[in-house]
């Protein structure tokens, strides 16, 4: 398996994309699979490159990234060492990094031969599901969509709603990282560029508008997004395959760091069912 980690693209912020890939060499061009993380999440974290092996031994050619403003860096891109950077982050960033993806490898001549370009799946966890879902109801290159745990409504998290007043006032509120214990900054703008770009940002609209295949996989036990809101989507695309893993919970099983040598059972089952999904 062929494994490039840690390729640095330039977006639009002046911040770094890191994004990785893996395949398997064949000489035939095999079908993209591009994986967006989530909140307070990174490329690498968890299971993430275990499960980006499993994808490429079942024939695919893997993409995962991290978000420029995701609070890692290129000499640290684990864990959140730049909270300027995380405080600075909004959705509309998150689609533009998304789009440079896309770009990227759409044009690079380095895989021509192992990524069929014509032929682009996302997938998106938690919070990036919504970006996903936007994104592919936008772009004419993604040919199928799928949200793990995903998000139906940007405007009810945390990230959008609350004191509004205060958070004004001060100009940043903060969210504690459970794990890390870190402070974590949530900058005024987030908020602005929100209601800036509202409509843009309804995934309910995006569902509603999608024309390719869409695969909603939750768990029943996610107590951080509730299947309510994979019931809201699939509600929304009556077209779309809802899958529910029973017993489940938000990360389906994994945790990080993630030490074992395989796949926790629920997320292997979530690659089965991608899998599955991209193929037909």
């Amino acid at each position: 398996m062929r494994i490039i980690k840690n390729t640095i693209l330039q977006g639009k912020y002046n911040k770094p994309i890191l994004i990785d890939v893996f395949y398997k060499e064949t000489n035939q061009p095999k079908q993209i699979v591009v994986f967006c993380h989530g909140y307070k999440g990174f490329k690498d974290w968890g299971a993430w490159n275990l499960m980006a092996e499993a994808f490429a031994n079942a024939g695919f050619f893997f993409v995962k990234f991290n978000f420029s403003h995701n609070g890692g860096t290129v000499e640290q891109p684990i864990d959140f060492p730049d909270l300027e950077a995380f405080g600075n982050n909004n959705y509309t960033k998150e689609l533009d990094d998304l789009e440079t993806v896309i770009d990227w490898i759409s044009t690079n001549t380095d895989f021509k031969n192992e990524a069929d370009k014509n032929n682009i799946s996302l997938i998106g966890h938690s919070r990036a599901g919504g970006i996903v879902t936007i994104k592919s109801e936008e772009n004419t290159r993604i040919k199928k969509v799928i949200t793990l745990a995903g998000v139906s409504d940007f405007r009810s998290r945390s990230s959008t709603s609350g004191d509004l007043e205060q958070w004004k006032k001060d100009g940043v509120k903060y969210v504690v990282n459970g794990r890390t214990k870190q402070q974590m900054p949530h900058f005024y703008q987030f908020y602005l560029d929100f209601k800036e770009n509202e409509e843009r940002l309804t995934i309910k609209r995006a569902i509603e508008n999608l024309q390719i295949p869409h695969l909603i996989i939750h768990g029943d036990n996610d107590t951080s997004i509730f299947i309510k809101e994979g019931e809201n989507q699939h509600l929304w695309n009556s077209n779309s395959q809802f899958e529910v893993v029973k017993g489940a919970n938000h990360v389906f099983g994994a945790s990080h760091p993630w030490k074992e040598k395989s796949l926790p059972t629920h997320l292997l089952e979530v690659v089965d069912k991608c899998c599955n999904f991209i193929i037909d």
